[in-house]
């Protein structure tokens, strides 16, 4: 008998064509998974919609999103590709998975009060206040979108979930309401196992984290001119203050990047660096033709992607999914003993 692989299930939100950052911190990974796991990758596009209800590039976000995936080798005929509003009973479960939770385990998710501190500029100690501001500024379904994350996992009875070190509480979220529903109605979800990423370290230009809103971000779809501007305006090792100085390359954003884009060329950076033989400007001079070369593929794949091809995909998957996702909502409700056709 054939063994099982394991389910791995991971999504993004819809933000459109994707920067460098995500193409070697997230989707390298995915590549690697589909060799040797049952990978479901889905459009996270309910998730957007809990902080932006600015819906009027969704669906063009999404195929640019997708088209990037494709095109750096996520293949549809290796992993299962959806968007999770074309798949209703992410839905269905996410509301039976809310009446098993209570309003002050959302309250005390770290994700909730990062973002509350974030929108909400008052003194943590006025509570009354900060409370009168939760009401006005966070919706119902950012509260409870990680019951929704749950849902997505669950679904899927997902074996393996790739995330960052601060969705770590999610997972353990996610595992509290299986063992929750199994306990009450019967065995059938395994708790899911977190896999933390080995992502290398790329900062934006400016030296922050690489986002679109902070308009730092390097794309791989970038000209060599562009990458040539791009790169001179980056944040390097601020402790340096002159060629005859040995530099700190681990303490410098584009030594991040030699590494990233030229692994074996990196060790003659470093050495040249820390004995003070290169200097930041020649050092960011030789990342341009190395970002532009390691995405001249990816470019050519992408070019070739029409809206209709992802379109199809994303269909196709999205069927697959209710297929999957049916059954075990199916499985839900018998044990709930909801069930009200079956005999």
């Amino acid at each position: 008998m054939k063994e099982k692989k394991p389910v791995v299930l991971s999504g993004m939100r819809p933000t459109g064509k994707l920067h460098i950052g995500h193409l070697e911190g997230v989707l390298n990974e995915w590549v690697e998974l589909q060799k040797s796991h049952e990978c479901n990758f889905f459009v996270a596009d309910y998730h957007a919609i809990t902080t932006n209800q600015d819906t009027r590039e969704i669906k063009q976000d999404t195929f640019d999103m997708v088209k990037d995936w494709v095109a750096y080798g996520i293949d549809p005929e290796k992993s299962n590709i959806f968007v999770q509003s074309m798949v209703p009973q992410h839905s269905n479960l996410h509301l039976i998975f809310s009446m098993l939770v209570n309003l002050g385990r959302l309250e005390r998710l770290p994700t909730f009060n990062e973002y509350l501190k974030e929108i909400v500029q008052v003194d943590e100690k006025d509570v009354k206040r900060v409370d009168e501001e939760k009401r006005a500024k966070v919706s119902y379904g950012f509260l409870g979108y990680p019951i929704l994350q749950a849902a997505d996992i669950l679904a899927y009875k997902t074996d393996v979930v790739p995330v960052g070190e601060d969705q770590l509480p999610h997972i353990e979220f996610t595992r509290e309401i299986a063992r929750k529903f199994n306990g009450l109605y019967g065995e059938l979800f395994p708790l899911p196992e977190a896999k933390l990423g080995h992502a290398p370290r790329i900062l934006g230009t400016d030296g922050r984290k690489m986002s679109k809103s902070y308009d730092n971000e390097i794309s791989p779809l970038d000209d060599l001119g562009a990458l040539q501007t791009k790169t001179k305006k980056m944040v390097s090792d601020s402790t340096r203050k002159s060629l005859s100085e040995p530099g700190h390359p681990y303490e410098c954003s584009v030594f991040d990047l030699q590494e990233v884009y030229d692994l074996e060329g990196s060790k003659q950076v470093y050495s040249d660096c820390t004995t003070a033989k290169l200097g930041c400007g020649d050092c960011k001079g030789l990342l341009p033709q190395k970002i532009f070369e390691k995405y001249g593929e990816f470019r050519e794949k992408r070019e070739s992607l029409r809206d209709q091809d992802i379109l199809e995909v994303l269909v196709e998957g999205s069927l697959k999914s209710q297929r999957i996702t049916g059954e075990t909502l199916s499985q839900v409700k018998e044990l709930m003993l909801m069930d009200y056709i079956r005999k």
